[in-house]
């Protein structure tokens, strides 16, 4: 299959009503949901172990990490159909697919995270743990790297990416007559 072929393919959503439509992917949106609440739920972390009555930051932590699960499930979903686009045995694919993979272990690792909390895993009014504070640091870690795949997918492999004939449009000058 000629790369023409390859990369207009990976730029055209899978179904647009549930992918986005060419050119506003669903995905990248999607993504800010369990990166806001996972990072936030970090800083409430390291704030438990610093201020006097930390019992609200460790409760306030272990319910941004079930947002960002339920946040990573629904962008998931789109990046799944995101995925479909790309053709397979392609450098994009391979990526696409340790992209995901990544994605989905940083999810259930912070799945794993809420339940050990909800298990009784801090005492009410207390800090948060450190095992469960160092879970979150290095899932975290791993959804910033995560995150530079996924960036390279859009921005060096331009999946779901308009053509540059496309953006174009946005850098023309107006002529006037």
């Amino acid at each position: 299959m000629p790369i023409d072929s390859d990369l207009h393919q990976a730029k055209q959503p899978v179904s647009g009503a549930l992918a986005g439509p060419y050119g506003h992917p669903f995905h990248p949106i999607l993504v800010t949901v369990p990166i806001g609440a996972w990072v936030s739920s970090l800083v409430f972390d390291i704030a438990s172990r610093i201020v006097g009555r930390p019992g609200f930051l460790a409760h306030g932590s272990t319910w941004l990490i079930a947002i960002g699960v339920l946040g990573a499930l629904a962008a998931a979903c789109v990046g799944f159909l995101d995925l479909f686009a790309i053709p397979t045995g392609t450098p994009a694919f391979r990526t696409g697919l340790v992209h995901m993979a990544l994605n989905l272990a940083v999810t259930a690792a912070y799945a794993a995270g809420f339940a050990w909390r909800q298990g009784g895993g801090y005492p009410e009014g207390q800090s948060v743990g450190y095992g469960q504070l160092a879970l979150s640091a290095v899932s975290l870690a791993a959804l910033g790297l995560s995150g530079y795949l996924g960036g390279k997918l859009a921005y060096r492999y331009g999946v779901r990416v308009a053509a540059e004939s496309v953006q174009a449009e946005g850098f023309r000058t107006r002529t006037r007559s």
